[in-house]
């Protein structure tokens, strides 16, 4: 029987090891920011809830083979009385290098964990900005990526057919 280092042959090399799924932030950044503040000052002297609505999408682009860029896009409109209050549109993104994740994890890791990672960030500019802009700040709710990403998978789900995610 032969061997190799040491072990029978055809037996897994215990010096060799699956290398580990990683995930690095390399960078993250405002890609694109407005703050519209249309009725100042008089906006300020509304006694009424405003109703805030808001929207939140994530987007991501191939730099390299290893290198993505993740964009997470909130966009909050405040009204009170039929006035717009404030309008905010924020894209902030960041690059990611991911290496040895199994391709059918790396679309779900890319729109799932790389805005996660992302939102806490992209949270404090909203807040910052609505209170600079003269507003309380707002601070949104933490947001469940898995069931947005759920939800989008099944929006781009064919007829009777598993969801495909989008080709990078």
């Amino acid at each position: 029987m032969s061997t190799t280092n040491g072990g029978p042959a055809g037996a897994p090399n215990p010096n060799i090891t699956n290398p580990a799924p990683q995930l690095m932030v390399l960078g993250q950044y405002i890609k694109d920011f407005s703050f519209e503040n249309p009725n100042a000052p008089r906006a300020f002297n509304q006694n009424v809830q405003p109703q805030i609505n808001v929207q939140v999408n994530v987007n991501a682009n191939p730099i390299t083979e290893t290198d993505v860029e993740v964009a997470l896009r909130l966009e909050a409109k405040a009204e009170a009385a039929g006035m717009v209050l404030f309008n905010l549109e924020l894209v902030f993104a960041g690059a990611f290098r991911i290496q040895n994740v199994p391709q059918e994890n790396l679309h779900p890791l890319m729109m799932i964990e790389c805005p996660r990672l992302l939102f806490p960030f992209a949270r404090e500019i909203v807040a910052s900005a609505v209170r600079n802009g003269g507003f309380p700040p707002l601070l949104l709710d933490p947001i469940d990526f898995v069931s947005l990403y759920q939800q989008n998978m099944s929006q781009m789900q064919p007829q009777g057919g598993a969801p495909q995610p989008p080709k990078s």
